[in-house]
């Protein structure tokens, strides 16, 4: 599907869309709570449906609302959810992640808890992403598994039995965020931590070289919220569960647990990048609060000297002229594409910390920026795990693919509203994964956006 942004000015308020690393997250938590939860401001991109047919396959059910679903996985007692305990004995249970690498990372270890023979596959790039991570891990917890050289598919069976196990958190904090939901879940401990720990009663997860800490704020934020049993953080360095501690009481009475959605600030950071280059324009719905990582795009700004003001009302942004800035992406590597964009439009050499987090992403996200964006006159230089984007010298329409990602279509589509000419996105619908609305949203806000599509009946669409 390809999609025409033409040079706009942007002026209005929007509200942005909300957070899948929240939204996914949440579906894990009420899943492994074994009870009945409430979800408000749901999101319903692509990943989110993945995750949500995750959790219907191992044995939840989802009540659909207006503004919210309802979650009841009593079903689910992290030990054999009806959904697979009806199968016929020997036959395997199948699970698709579609192409969400959270769903894969996160939900694998909780599949494991079922003691269950499951299949785990995916669609997409997620199919050449590395899972060897697993190979290593899960044995050492008591789930065997198979993979394919280190890549999907992947069957595994459980019961995952928590124990003192050392991981690298180098490449992703999402495998990490899988082990502490399932640890939490987990009623196969029975002194597992003896061996090292004076009390018998604890287990810890170490971790090495733990990348993007954000998001393990925001699944420990998620976990304590749905009433999960919550480790003891030391410094990122080692989680520690004390099981001689029973799971915190329900918060939500009758229904089970109330959680409401973050709005999300990856998808967020597009809408303040656009304003910052082509508007006038307040986004609204972004916590200042919020432990997502990707809440940094308020220090880029900044730093190039944007024209942004944080109120209480919101986000206002406007266009001025910026300068190149300095920003380390490490934690946040999702931030790259609408940082390029807004680099392009800063006077002299920007320099982006973090190349090394990009290879395993869609695409190889810091080849596909270089690329993609040189189309448009944009001179990127990587350098190990550097990034130099040579700014404020204007970029001109052109044909760009969005390789499949996401974020690089959003990327693209942003650049454009200040290029010269035209610009014509090809596989432009790559932004359903995380972001259904985004065309309609910014065209709201005045972006000249064409191709035929119908993007208001595609997000209603997606509601349903």
């Amino acid at each position: 599907m390809k999609i025409t942004v033409s040079p706009s000015e942007l002026k209005g308020n929007i509200l942005a869309p909300a957070s899948k690393s929240s939204m996914q997250r949440a579906c894990a938590a009420a899943l492994v709570a074994a009870k009945r939860s409430v979800i408000y401001n749901p999101g319903h991109s692509n990943d989110d449906k993945a995750a949500m047919g995750i959790i219907e396959a191992l044995g939840a059910t989802i009540e659909k609302g207006n503004e919210e679903i309802i979650i009841d996985s009593s079903g689910f007692a992290g030990v054999l959810p009806l959904s697979l305990s009806e199968r016929r004995q020997g036959e395997e249970a199948i699970i698709n992640c579609g192409e969400s690498g959270l769903s894969i990372r996160m939900f694998t270890p909780l599949a494991a808890l079922t003691g269950n023979k499951i299949t785990i596959n995916g669609e997409g790039s997620l199919v050449t992403r590395p899972m060897d991570f697993f190979d290593e891990i899960l044995p050492q917890v008591g789930v065997s598994i198979r993979s394919n050289d280190g890549k999907l598919p992947l069957v595994i069976q459980g019961p995952l039995q928590p124990k003192n196990i050392t991981i690298d958190g180098s490449l992703s904090s999402q495998f990490l965020t899988g082990l502490l939901l399932a640890y939490a879940a987990s009623p196969n401990h029975d002194g597992a931590g003896a061996s090292e720990n004076a009390d018998s009663n604890k287990v810890s997860i170490k971790v090495n070289n733990l990348k993007s800490k954000p998001y393990i704020d925001l699944t420990l934020d998620v976990m304590r919220k749905f009433g999960l049993r919550v480790p003891e953080n030391r410094n990122y360095e080692e989680f520690v569960f004390d099981y001689s501690k029973s799971n915190s009481p329900s918060s939500g009475g009758g229904r089970g647990e109330a959680y409401t959605v973050e709005g999300d600030w990856s998808g967020g950071a597009f809408l303040l990048v656009a304003g910052a280059i082509a508007g006038n324009i307040t986004v609204r719905g972004l916590s200042m609060s919020s432990t997502q990582a990707d809440k940094k795009i308020t220090e880029a700004l900044i730093s190039a000297n944007a024209g942004i003001a944080i109120e209480a009302k919101g986000i206002r942004l406007h266009k001025a002229a910026m300068n190149a800035f300095e920003f380390d992406a490490t934690d946040c590597p999702d931030l790259f594409p609408p940082l390029v964009a807004l680099a392009a439009y800063c006077n002299g050499i920007t320099k982006i910390k973090g190349v090394s987090r990009l290879a395993h992403k869609e695409s190889d996200r810091g080849i596909t920026l270089q690329q993609e964006f040189s189309k448009m006159g944009l001179q990127v230089e990587l350098d190990g795990d550097m990034m130099y984007v040579h700014g404020g010298k204007g970029l001109k329409g052109a044909l760009v693919h969005s390789r499949h990602d996401h974020r690089i279509a959003m990327a693209c589509a942003v650049a454009a509203l200040r290029a010269e000419g035209n610009t014509v996105i090809e596989e432009a619908n790559a932004v359903n994964k995380s972001y259904p609305d985004f065309y309609d949203h910014i065209q709201s806000l005045g972006a000249g956006v064409s191709g035929g599509v119908d993007w208001k009946s595609i997000a209603k669409q997606m509601n349903d």
